[in-house]
């Protein structure tokens, strides 16, 4: 189908400057407010973390570490409409085919109240059950079933939040997707110490302020969306339902999805294999590695969330040169960040630790995974970005077989393996020995894309 416009006056430069600015300033514009959203989003779960864990104790933060997989599933199947809805809402704008992108945002609203409902009754249901297969003790499970039950409750607004924020960065509002998470943030750092000290809730006023921020932002969100001036709004006829648009916003997303339901089911083995080479504090100590390892992937992510607009956009319209400029510049950056993270993870893992802990034997547990947790981080930087590339292009296989190969592939068969000959250790360097192993893998992947994009094999599909 041809692109098609709208009738009604909206602003539609934000979007079309995605075609004509250098990549260079495109990719700050965009990604700088995103790096800002996506730390400031792992901050308010490190909040979350050392609130419990200074607060509450070190069996607070083994539960907390617990529901990381139920955590894990939950933002699967929100990204499973968001993230795939914001590439395919940048591919439509690249091709000036505004009808039916509104016609997308829609849809983010229909599907993530839908899905999100529905998981919030299956969980809440089963929840003991399903908290004890992912490793929950008789110590750790009141911990994570008071904080998962909040959570839950919340779940379908935590969809819409996120999946409404990633709209809005992809048609051309990242500033505005920034404020939202950072508004965010700063609610929740300030209700966490109301709820959990004052009120003395404990985990569940870490829940109830986490679902509360993220109530307020949405009510926000919904504003900017309800505005008709902007170029994707709501109006009459965008909330009913559309097969095709569902069918191809769930393909796209579905490489997110899958790597969140393997990393769902990964972190069980992890907390499996932790609890009997390691006990409950051993789970503890994982969860504050994953914290702070998140802190700078989060800055690799907001590099992504950047980059993927630009690239959408312009691979929508056929400039395939700066699709790979911007590909390049992600790259370098992204591969700086994760260096980064390498050099503090190994030349002062005590001092990252201690803001999450006092105790003694957890923070010596917590310091020597971390260093070997990290040893291949060098390399996950640019394996991330390239797997979010092929995403950002709609090309869902690839996406597909990049998201599951480091979780499936290669980190799974690890981690039945090396656990036995290593103990503990062996749980820790099965990560980056996957990272590692992935990277080389994208690599390939990458160049085979390149080599196709030289000899004109590559085509833009239109999206009716």
């Amino acid at each position: 189908m041809r692109p098609k416009s709208i009738s009604n006056n909206v602003d539609k430069t934000n979007a079309q400057l995605l075609g004509t600015e250098k990549i260079g300033k495109l990719l700050k514009t965009y990604a700088f407010p995103a790096i800002i959203a996506m730390t400031a989003s792992s901050l308010y779960n490190i909040i979350d973390s050392i609130f419990i864990g200074q607060g509450v104790g070190p069996m607070a933060i083994s539960g907390l570490a617990i529901t990381f997989p139920i955590m894990n599933l939950s933002a699967a199947f929100g990204t499973l409409v968001g993230a795939g809805a914001a590439a395919l809402i940048s591919i439509l704008l690249g091709q000036r085919n505004y009808e039916v992108a509104n016609k997308v945002l829609g849809n983010v609203m229909t599907l993530n109240t839908i899905i999100g409902v529905l998981f919030t009754i299956v969980t809440l249901s089963l929840l003991d059950p399903i908290l004890e297969f992912f490793g929950a003790s008789e110590n750790t499970l009141p911990y994570a079933r008071d904080y998962m039950r909040i959570n839950l409750l919340g779940n379908a607004i935590t969809h819409l939040y996120f999946g409404l924020n990633a709209v809005l960065r992809s048609s051309g509002h990242p500033k505005r997707a920034m404020a939202a998470t950072i508004l965010t943030v700063a609610l929740n750092a300030a209700l966490d110490p109301i709820f959990i000290f004052g009120l003395d809730m404990g985990v569940q006023g870490a829940a109830i302020a986490t679902v509360l921020a993220q109530t307020v932002s949405l009510i926000w969100l919904l504003s900017i969306f309800a505005n008709k001036k902007e170029v994707l709004h709501f109006r009459k006829g965008v909330f009913s339902w559309d097969s095709r648009i569902a069918r191809e916003s769930l393909s796209i997303g579905l490489a997110p999805f899958l790597m969140n339901v393997a990393s769902c089911f990964v972190v069980l083995l992890i907390n499996q294999r932790l609890k009997t080479y390691g006990g409950d504090l051993a789970i503890g100590a994982y969860g504050i590695v994953n914290r702070i390892s998140f802190i700078f992937l989060m800055v690799v992510m907001g590099l992504n969330q950047g980059m993927q607009p630009i690239a959408g956009y312009n691979y929508g319209a056929g400039q395939f040169s700066r699709v790979m400029e911007v590909l390049r510049t992600t790259i370098f950056w992204a591969s700086a960040v994760t260096i980064v993270g390498f050099l503090l993870g190994m030349l002062c893992p005590s001092t990252l630790v201690s803001a999450f802990t006092s105790d003694a034997e957890l923070k010596e547990i917590a310091s020597r995974g971390l260093r070997l947790m990290i040893i291949a981080f060098p390399v996950v930087g640019f394996q991330v970005v390239v797997s979010n590339f092929f995403q950002s292009l709609g090309m869902a296989n690839k996406a597909i077989f990049m998201s599951l190969s480091r979780q499936l592939l290669f980190l799974i068969p690890f981690l039945i393996i090396m656990p036995p000959l290593l103990g503990t250790d062996g749980v820790w360097l099965s990560m980056p020995m996957a990272d590692g192993v992935s990277a080389i893998i994208a690599g390939f992947m990458l160049a085979g894309f390149m080599r196709k994009l030289k000899k004109g094999e590559i085509k833009t599909k239109n999206i009716e």
